[in-house]
């Protein structure tokens, strides 16, 4: 029977759709009011999600900063805000806090290669095995994230180029630093070390994403590409 089809997506509530498009475009692509209705999961019979979503938003100028000073008690006032829906944005909102108290402090500048062997020598120096990790940093040179890209060898095909530089659009990174472990002490880069940085490159070149160092770690000491100019 025709009413037991199951509605398309483009029939489907409006506040049901952020899930939607947050799957199919990304987390960037959904406006403050979107990613709050995902939150709250449903709307009542007079507005969706996304709407009600929106008359909260207005009532806080249309600003996280101050639909987080908001309480559960001040957040169920508004007609569709029980109590666990209250909870949940409240939540959400500390949590927010808490990423950007931790991003102020843990927010390392790099200003050199010996900073870059302060924040790489704790966790590769000492190992018995290779690792490769790569450093996403910000316009300012501030690390926004620390990822390990293989485990276990140090040749190209254990590299994932396209991961590398997949993360480093999804953070947000305008430059790189590559760093990997040599667990014999010695700071010579081989061949296959000199060729995966150039690949590293050149991939980066293509993005608009600069490589600006490669490090060979040891557990006392450090070789920089750029410092020994064959970046």
């Amino acid at each position: 029977m025709q009413d037991q089809k199951p509605f398309s997506i483009k029939n489907w509530a409006e506040g049901d759709r952020p899930r939607e498009k947050l799957l199919q475009k990304g987390k960037m692509s959904l406006s403050d009011a979107e990613l709050i209705a995902i939150l709250i999961g449903s709307g009542s019979r007079e507005e969706s999600a996304v709407q009600l979503s929106k008359r909260i938003l207005a009532a806080s100028e249309n600003k996280l900063n101050e639909l987080g000073k908001l309480s559960v008690q001040q957040l169920t006032k508004f007609k569709g805000i029980g109590e666990a829906k209250a909870i949940t944005i409240v939540a959400a909102m500390e949590l927010g806090r808490r990423r950007r108290g931790e991003e102020a402090v843990q927010r390392k500048q790099i200003t050199s290669a010996d900073a870059v062997f302060e924040v790489m020598q704790p966790i590769i120096g000492d190992l018995g095995h290779e690792e490769f990790w790569i450093l996403y940093l910000n316009n300012s040179n501030k690390i926004l994230q620390k990822l390990q890209l293989s485990k276990g060898g140090m040749t190209g095909t254990l590299v994932d180029v396209r991961l590398a530089f997949k993360n480093a659009l999804e953070v947000g990174a305008t430059s790189v630093i590559l760093a990997h472990n040599h667990p014999s002490g010695t700071l010579k880069p081989s061949e296959a070390d000199k060729q995966l940085t150039r690949k590293l490159k050149l991939a980066g070149e293509s993005l608009d994403i600069k490589v600006l160092d490669h490090l060979i770690v040891t557990q006392k000491s450090y070789f920089s590409f750029a410092n020994e100019g064959i970046l």
